[in-house]
């Protein structure tokens, strides 16, 4: 599939486009010639956001215009303010005129490129005709990397499972492999087991289309990071199959691998100096007669047993395999992403991104970060009491402990089980879907995370 490369405008001559908040104005519109006040007030421009203000010239074209940025307060409910206005303005070449700090420009900036994505593969849709010129100050090249990773994961979660099975997921990877230089090994079908995946095999056996292990490595210095992604093209629960309801939006269910991958995208765009590896078990969970089975213990590839109590809790399955790889390594960080439980869902609500670490400069180094790129995070706690609701007694682990208590954290526990010789592990529990529009964020697939993650590696890898 094609990466979608957002981009900011060449131009010498663009429109004037003005951010102006409730609380100026009055200051700014005094600052116009008569007539354009006139104009201004005849509109009912008030500086709020989602609001537009086309100030014609003479001859009728666009001679300056401006967008709300509404009020401090009303600024901390959201994020991408001067997006919310997009919809509003005319086809045309825009230049951004604003005081604002450059982290927050530079935000708002990503927003604008964010405004212009379209999933276009099946049916055309209505481009973004209002253009952003690189405001000056900005580093244009990083905000457009960032934007095209993003771009790439809300492809990949959006594409149906028809057309993003593990072949198409690996067909995706290689390109961004191939892009950027990065080496790719697969490991695929009954090779699983003779390698030693032994739960990513059990999950994805049923599927037509085979499972396997998408390993990729980019850079030869500088500190290990390993991103391991949930890559499960379609989740039908297996044997324990879902209700159609929550089937529904399971061709998402590959997030935590389309976030990993648009993060690596960002990472080897950018040229950071560091050694990436991203790992992505990518399955189908499928009904079939060789289907695993509720009751099942299965061995990891660490040694652990795991006994099965639900074939729709397979995601850490996977990721288990993966994270016992990425562990023999050692990295200096190792993240782990996934569309994993509904319970985080019902936490945080579909906006926040919860994670887990125990390292506080990691957690100092990721919530700065997120502030300062309006990529909301929230942590959640590794909460060693809850250890023993993932111990059945006749295996070492159970996939899905009974009585419906904390689900997100008994999962984060489940998983770090699997990471035992690397200091520093971190594990996203994310949704992956926007769930209706919102400024720079259209309906569908989208990353959450990501952005906080690669302005945090500075900090938290000494880069």
């Amino acid at each position: 599939m094609p990466l979608t490369q957002p981009t900011f405008v060449q131009t010498d001559t663009a429109i004037p486009l003005t951010i102006v908040p409730v609380d100026t104005c009055a200051d700014w519109l005094a600052s116009l010639d008569a007539p354009a006040q006139v104009w201004a007030e005849a509109s009912g421009f008030t500086g709020k956001i989602g609001q537009a203000l086309i100030v014609p010239d003479t001859d009728g074209a666009v001679q300056t215009a401006a967008v709300g940025y509404g009020t401090e307060a009303e600024r901390k409910r959201g994020r991408f303010h001067v997006s919310a206005a997009l919809p509003k303005l005319p086809a045309g070449r825009y230049a951004l005129n604003s005081d604002l700090p450059v982290n927050t420009l530079e935000a708002e900036a990503l927003g604008w490129l964010l405004s212009s994505y379209r999933f276009d593969r099946y049916s055309a849709q209505n481009p973004s005709h209002a253009q952003l010129a690189a405001p000056h100050g900005i580093d244009a090249a990083r905000i457009e990397a960032i934007a095209a990773g993003e771009a790439l994961t809300r492809d990949l979660i959006n594409t149906p499972a028809s057309d993003m099975g593990p072949p198409d997921l690996e067909a995706a990877a290689r390109q961004v492999a191939d892009a950027f230089g990065a080496t790719m090994s697969v490991t695929t079908g009954d090779d699983l087991l003779t390698d030693n995946f032994p739960m990513i095999h059990a999950v994805g056996r049923a599927a037509d289309r085979a499972p396997r292990l998408i390993d990729m490595t980019w850079g030869d210095a500088g500190p290990k990071l390993t991103l391991v992604g949930k890559g499960v093209c379609f989740d039908t629960g297996g044997l324990n199959l879902k209700p159609g309801a929550s089937m529904g939006l399971m061709k998402k269910d590959m997030g935590g691998a389309a976030a990993v991958l648009g993060l690596a995208r960002m990472i080897m765009a950018l040229k950071l100096p560091l050694q990436l590896r991203v790992l992505i078990p990518a399955v189908e969970n499928s009904v079939s007669a060789n289907a695993f089975r509720p009751q099942d213990i299965l061995t990891s590839r660490k040694g652990l047993t795991v006994e099965i109590n639900n074939t729709d809790a397979e995601g850490r399955l996977v990721l288990a395999d993966a994270l016992a790889l990425a562990d023999e390594d050692t990295p200096d960080l190792l993240v782990s992403m996934a569309t994993l439980t509904g319970a985080a869902r019902v936490a945080v609500g579909p906006d926040l991104a919860p994670y887990y670490v125990d390292d506080l400069q990691l957690v100092t180094a990721l919530e700065q970060a997120a502030e300062a790129v309006a990529d909301p995070v929230w942590r959640m706690p590794f909460h060693a009491p809850y250890e023993t609701m993932i111990e059945p007694g006749i295996a070492d682990l159970d996939n899905a402990p009974k009585g419906g208590f904390a689900g997100s954290i008994t999962a984060a526990l489940f998983l770090r089980r699997f990471v035992t010789e690397t200091p520093r592990y971190m594990h996203f529990d994310i949704y992956g879907w926007q769930p209706s529009e919102a400024p720079a964020r259209a309906k569908g697939g989208v990353g959450q995370g990501t952005r906080a993650l690669l302005a945090s590696l500075p900090d938290a890898l000494k880069l």
